[in-house]
């Protein structure tokens, strides 16, 4: 992995490690629907003008079809059942599960042929990687609701197809102009749900930061640089972070909230760098030419 590539997975691996935690703060006091809208419209507020300035959209909405495919499968669709699925399980088991995308990325690559798929060395590093979450979660699998565990289930496929959607049917395009008009999308669609499930009385200081914080940092920053990620590693090398961000929320319980470190969970982030480094080195099949992350993620198409 290039020196870019790793600050941009480093990057990542952090700003989505922290989601979980924010989440189950949120639908404490809000609905996931109304988390979703919010997280969209902030998001949206953030990239839509700048897309409007910087970017020529005219190619973006010439295939409006795999925006609006992305949109729904990464955003739409696995947001509202995440924030529901948390609301019944712990978040360590909800990253465990999730930690299965790169796999699922991995099953679909090979199931269409995709040039992104990976060689023995880059499995290896997957199934590694799986072995390390579960240690580091302290394989807490006990989960009492099983619509919940379904609804996780979905959101791996979808955290799996989009980044395959955003490299094979949307590169090239401009991806602050995607991932703008995907939120701006996703934010009409709520929009109805949002009015009739408003909160009655003023959300604590505690949900409203969570909210900002996961439409700003974890929204409207987070897309621009896995779209960068993408372009630089590929869609499923990308998918690797997910490995990385149960151990970055782990780190968090530790300093935040005074949690012990087990010997399991330094085992565990062991098996995880480990497992990282074999599942994103490039393979023999890899050829592609990956252009330069943020200027790709900025400037417009060239068609």
């Amino acid at each position: 992995m290039t020196r870019r590539g790793l600050v941009l997975f480093g990057l990542m691996s952090v700003i989505w490690g922290i989601p979980y935690l924010f989440i189950r703060i949120a639908v404490d006091e809000i609905t996931p629907a109304m988390l979703v809208f919010a997280r969209t419209v902030i998001g949206a507020g953030i990239l839509l003008p700048i897309a409007l300035v910087r970017v020529d959209l005219r190619s973006v909405l010439r295939r409006w079809r795999w925006v609006l495919a992305f949109a729904g499968v990464e955003i739409a669709v696995p947001w509202v059942l995440l924030g529901s699925a948390e609301q019944h399980i712990s978040s360590s088991l909800a990253g465990l599960l999730v930690a299965g995308v790169p796999l699922v990325g991995t099953a679909l690559a090979f199931a269409t042929g995709g040039a992104d798929r990976l060689g023995r060395t880059g499995l290896l590093g997957l199934l590694v990687g799986l072995v390390g979450v579960a240690a580091i979660v302290g394989g807490d699998f006990q989960a009492e609701d099983t619509t919940a565990l379904l609804q996780v289930l979905v959101v791996v496929v979808g955290y799996a197809v989009g980044p395959a959607i955003l490299s094979r049917r949307l590169g090239g395009l401009p991806s602050i102009g995607v991932m703008a008009l995907s939120l701006s999308l996703c934010a009409v669609l709520y929009a109805p749900i949002a009015a009739v499930q408003w909160p009655s009385v003023v959300p604590s200081t505690n949900v409203l930061v969570a909210v900002v914080i996961l439409g700003s940092v974890c929204t409207a920053a987070a897309f621009l640089l896995f779209a960068a990620l993408i372009a630089e590693i590929g869609p499923i090398r990308a998918t690797v972070i997910t490995y990385v961000n149960p151990a970055v929320a782990a780190v968090l319980g530790v300093l935040v909230l005074n949690e012990t470190f087990t010997v399991a969970m330094g085992i565990g982030f062991a098996l995880v760098i480990l497992g990282s480094t074999l599942a994103t080195r490039p393979s023999r099949t890899l050829r592609e030419s990956r252009p330069t992350a943020v200027e790709a993620a900025l400037r417009p198409a060239q068609e």
